[in-house]
């Protein structure tokens, strides 16, 4: 036992084993049983790190955690977004992504106010206020830049990742709820519910994720592309925002604004990756894994964060972190809901809409695919996809803002 731990800072492949073991693990028991899906991977990946550095079996501290959050989590991003070709999502997507703009308006409200009613109560408050707001209009993996971009504390990361969990899986449950209330049937129009009334389940036996995640034909080529181009587009976007923000002014509001903004490595990588997503759409549209690629270095870092957390600081501080969630979502909800029936929106594409906001793609697919709503499945996950790119952006304008109230 090294430095009060069974597995030493320096036992780089123990620890690398250790990470990426329980990410597969994680992703196994999420997609084989039920108990899971609905508990979610990434708490099963926090939770299994935060045991065993709380038992003293692995260190809180090491080079190896450095390495994830700083080669891991900006190589996820660009290969989620290699799909996320701006026109391709305005035409297939139809109604969905104006709902889900509409949505994402609500996120950003709700956060301003969660913001003014906790600022006195949550150190650096507007820190994780930036990293809520893009995972609520974008998903995890814009939470997770956020949390790097702004360097939140990473047992504040933990926390908050066990409130937000906690909270999503509730406002779920909320969500599929909504269309057996009739109040909502009366207010609402509901075409896609009225074309499934006499469908039955034919996918009991299998779970959301395992229904979303399922196999796909992958070649060494795809491979070999999806992290060369990754690698690439992560080494340019870092220069290119190491050298605008050595040379962006910084002084007063608007120039510390655009120095943080366009100084920001993860907002050039999200850019970068969405022209060529957009305007190359046949090659990098065509790399199949590279979703499943990013997703599962996510789960790395879902295990890394839960490595720092003590279980008392969840146990203290999840709680005030949930109120700050709560009301985002509230308000996401209210403003969607409201904004929905204004604009005349069915109440599948509203609910479709807040899920893709608050837990991205995945999510409101699984959600359409558990009610049946089979011809609003693509446009809800490409409404998700459009959260992906515009989630830094909002995610960072709002750090950025609040911290300089």
């Amino acid at each position: 036992m090294n430095g009060g731990t069974l597995i030493s800072a320096d036992n780089t492949w123990a620890l690398w084993t250790i990470l990426v073991g329980w990410a597969a693990i994680s992703i196994y028991l999420e997609q084989t049983y039920k108990w899971a899906s609905k508990v979610t991977g990434a708490i099963i990946g926090l939770i299994g790190a935060m045991i065993l550095a709380n038992l003293k079996v692995i260190p809180t501290e090491a080079p190896t955690y450095d390495a994830v959050w700083g080669y891991v989590v900006p190589l996820a991003i660009p290969l989620l977004l290699y799909k996320a070709n701006i026109k391709k999502i305005w035409r297939e997507s139809g109604r969905i992504v104006i709902v889900f703009l509409l949505s994402a308006m609500g996120t950003l409200l709700g956060t301003f106010i969660a913001f003014l009613a906790l600022r006195n109560r949550i150190p650096e408050l507007y820190k994780m206020a930036a990293m809520m707001t893009g995972s609520y209009i974008g998903g995890g993996v814009n939470f997770v830049a956020m949390a790097e971009s702004f360097a939140t504390p990473g047992e504040w990361v933990s926390a908050l990742v066990v409130a937000d969990n906690l909270l999503m899986a509730l406002y779920f449950f909320v969500l599929i709820g909504i269309p057996s209330v009739k109040f909502f049937r009366d207010k609402f129009t509901h075409p896609h519910m009225d074309e499934v009334k006499n469908m039955g389940d034919n996918q009991e036996g299998e779970t959301m994720a395992a229904q979303y995640w399922g196999r796909k034909e992958i070649s060494l080529k795809d491979i070999g592309f999806a992290m060369g181009t990754a690698f690439a587009i992560v080494t340019v976007s870092t220069e290119v925002a190491s050298f605008l923000g050595s040379k962006i002014p910084t002084g007063n509001f608007i120039t510390d604004l655009l120095n943080g903004l366009l100084g920001n490595k993860y907002l050039i990588i999200t850019t970068l990756t969405m022209l060529l997503a957009t305007y190359l759409p046949g090659f990098f549209g065509n790399i199949n894994g590279a979703q499943e690629l990013g997703t599962f270095l996510i789960y790395i870092f879902l295990v890394v964060i839960g490595v720092p957390a003590s279980i008392q600081l969840i146990l203290t501080k999840s709680p005030l972190l949930l109120v700050f969630c709560g009301i985002i979502v509230l308000v996401n909800m209210i403003v969607s809901l409201a904004l929905g029936k204004l604009f005349k929106f069915d109440l599948e594409e509203i609910l479709l809409a807040s899920n893709a906001s608050i837990g991205g793609p995945t999510t409101a697919a699984a959600m359409a695919i558990a009610k049946g709503w089979n011809k609003l499945i693509a446009p809800c996950i490409l409404a998700g996809t459009l959260g992906y790119i515009i989630g830094n952006y909002c995610g960072i304008l709002m750090g950025k803002v609040l911290q300089l109230l």
